[in-house]
This record gives structure tokens, sequence and C-alpha cells, in this order.
């Protein structure tokens, strides 16, 4: 037997990426301020991260997160369960559960750790987990880890989910889906999925990373905003680095549920406590999410005021009314140099490609912020202009391209 050596491997691989535009590479940000930053020594005004509501450098927040380390210290010490569950930890978890309307709430490292967590912790391989077929990766990896059976219905298609759950009638089910998807900015259908984990006793869980601070009464998320509770959705997921600018994720709902994950779910027992302090920054921005509603007024108007100058200038935008904008491109390349000209008018949009997204379906993933100016976005849109026009593309071009692609 003669085996395969890595150094082939993996120097095949890299070719293939660089011969179909899929290299990736790490941009250097040496300094952020509010939506500028500087990147690899040049400033550019940023229009790709997630900080939605402009937390992540609120003073209050950043005060707390110093005044907490200089008590506490930098690290978390050990895992919650050992010695690591501190005070500020479980401040954070009352005011989340309150916050989001759940009887419990439980702390996590991160997102991919909290999806990691909620699937695995609850399903086994004589279950099923049925995904949306463009939920994040994490939520697809924690499945396959768990050992279940997962099945994925087209994206958005209620009827796809319900068909998935009566192909595999036996053992335990979920439904798992992004409450917001985070290369379409889309909203799932919850309440029409709600009605079919009812008929079919399953557990619904939604990721709600990119909804909650944005949607919702007072920011709450996608399924306080379709009026559905913790009855309907005993298992939700925030995360803290998105619209609240922190860091880590939590897990909320039933609190049975919550419970059991508590004491079993590997990636919550095995690892350590977030930094005390960043539980304290987490709080403070929480806060400021629940009582300052003006920013997700201003983050609506920036929303409809780049919709509608898109559609002037014939840009294929995906069906989204939320911060997160794709403008669809197509092919690769055509990403790619559109995203460079950006830059070269002092913008950052990156340019994201299979297999984050479809093929064929290569996007500037737009996302704006409640610290963006209506006047910058309004730059961005004259710069789009000028990037469309360099790349060739044209809205009739571009939609017989996307017709000849398999819908995902």
């Amino acid at each position: 037997m003669q085996r395969a050596q890595w150094p082939e491997r993996i120097a095949a691989a890299r070719e293939q990426r660089e011969a179909t535009s899929r290299t990736r590479v790490m941009r250097k940000v040496t300094h952020r301020d509010g939506a500028r930053c500087e990147v690899d020594g040049r400033k550019l005004l940023n229009f790709c991260g997630n900080d939605y509501l402009g937390l992540s450098q609120h003073f209050a927040v950043v005060g707390a997160l110093q005044d907490a380390v200089s008590r506490e210290g930098a690290g978390g010490v050990a895992s919650h369960l050992v010695c690591g569950h501190h005070a500020l930890h479980e401040a954070l978890e009352r005011e989340v559960a309150d916050w989001l309307g759940s009887p419990r709430a439980l702390l996590f490292s991160s997102g991919f750790m909290a999806n990691l967590a909620a699937v695995q912790g609850l399903l086994g391989e004589d279950d099923v987990c049925v995904q949306d077929r463009l939920n994040h990766a994490s939520l697809i990896d924690a499945a396959r880890l768990s050992g279940c059976r997962l099945r994925r219905y087209p994206h958005a298609d209620a009827e796809g989910a319900i068909r998935q759950l009566r192909s595999v009638p036996d053992g335990m089910a979920m439904i798992a889906t992004d409450g917001v998807f985070s290369m379409d900015g889309d909203i799932a259908p919850l309440r029409d999925l709600a009605l079919i984990a009812r008929a079919q006793k399953a557990l619904l869980y939604v990721d709600d990373a990119h909804g909650v601070g944005v949607l919702g009464p007072e920011g709450r998320g996608s399924v306080p905003a379709v009026k559905l509770s913790v009855r309907e959705v005993p298992l939700q997921l925030v995360t803290f680095g998105k619209a609240l600018g922190s860091y880590g994720a939590a897990l909320h709902g039933d609190a049975d549920i919550i419970g059991h994950l508590a004491e079993t779910a590997r990636s919550h027992i095995y690892t350590t406590a977030l930094p005390p302090g960043q539980a304290a920054a987490t709080l403070a921005a929480v806060k400021l999410a629940r009582q300052e509603h003006w920013r997700r007024e201003k983050l609506g108007e920036l929303v409809q005021r780049f919709r509608e100058g898109a559609r002037k200038l014939g840009l294929e935008l995906a069906p989204s009314s939320t911060p997160i904008q794709p403008v669809i491109c197509g092919d690769d390349a055509r990403a790619m140099g559109m995203a460079r000209s950006l830059e070269e008018s002092g913008y950052w949009v990156v340019a994201i490609r299979p297999p984050t997204v479809p093929e064929g379906r290569a996007r500037l993933r737009v996302t704006l912020s409640a610290l963006h100016a209506p006047a910058e976005v309004d730059g961005l849109l004259d710069a789009l202009a000028r990037a469309a026009e360099r790349a060739g593309l044209s809205r009739e071009a571009l939609r017989a391209e996307l017709r000849a692609t398999p819908t995902p």
C-alpha cells in the first residue's frame, strides 16, 4: 500500500483554490475607531463586520470590561463546574434570560461551542436532526459529531422540513434552523416550523446569532418578532459577538433542557469559562441593547436607504430586511474584483464565495451598523456602482447566470 503524502495533498488543494479564485487571506487590523479601521496600513470604512448596534467600543461596555479585569483578572481560571463560575457569569445568565423571555440561560465560549452543546447534548445515533440547507456550519458540524441522522431541506422550505421528518419516523427529532441566515440575511419561516415541530413532536431549536439585538420587541430576536415564545421554541442561541459587540454566547430556553445541558454538554463541561471581565462587558451591552431603541431604529433606516439605492442602481440583492445585505455577483472572480474595487475607493466589503455560499452565488456581504452615517451608505452605493460597471455586472446577465444554477 502506498500512502498519500500530506505535502502533495496540501499543494494540490492550494492549486485548486488558486485556480477557482477561492484562496483566503487574513487581513490585519491595526486600529478600529467606530466604523473606520486601519487594515494593512490603509484606512477603510468597514461594511463587513457584525457590530450591528455599534456597541463594541461603547464607553460603558469598555469601562465594564476594564473595571472587572482590574478586580478579577484576565482569565476564566477553570470550567464552570470546577471553580470558574463567577458571580458575573451568573448575573449575565439572569439578565439574558430575563431579556429574552426564557426561564434560564447557560453561557458558552462561542456560538460554535453552544451549537455543539445543543445538538450533541440532546441527540444520539438513533435520533434525527432536520436542518435548513443554508444553516451555519456549526449547526451542520454539531449534527455530524453527535452521530445522529442529519437530514437537510431546501432553504426556507417548511414543507421540505416536514417531508424530512416523516422520512425518519423513529427516535427523538429536532428541527434546527438559523433565525437570520448569516450569508443571505433573510429570516426563517419560524411560525410554520413551530407548527411542524408541534405536529411531529420535534424540538425546534433556533440559532438567532444575527437576530438578537436587531429584530423584535426590545431587540429580543426573530422568535419574539413573530410572537413565538419558549413554549413553541424551547431552545435558542444568542451570540454576544454580533449585535452586542462582545464575545461568547448563551443557550436559553426551557429550564429542564438548559439544566440537562449544564450537566452533560461536553463543550460546556470541558472548557474554561469566559473571563469574568468579558461577562461584565456583555452585561453592560445587553442593558444598552434593551434600553437604546434608537440604535435599531437608525439601523432600519439605513437598511431601507441601502436597498432603495441599490435597486435604483440595478444591483441584485437578496430578499433581506436585516443589516445583512448581500449583493449577488454570481461568479467568484467577479465578486473578488468588485471587492478590490471597493477597497480602492476606501470601503471594506468582503467577497463571500463557495463553500460558504452555494456554487454560482458568490456575493459581496454588505453589513450595516448603527455607527454608519447616511452619507457613508450613499458613498458605498456610489462605489458599488463604479465597481459593478468595471466588472461588467448587469442585472440581466446575472439573472440568466443564476437561473442556470441549481437552487440550494
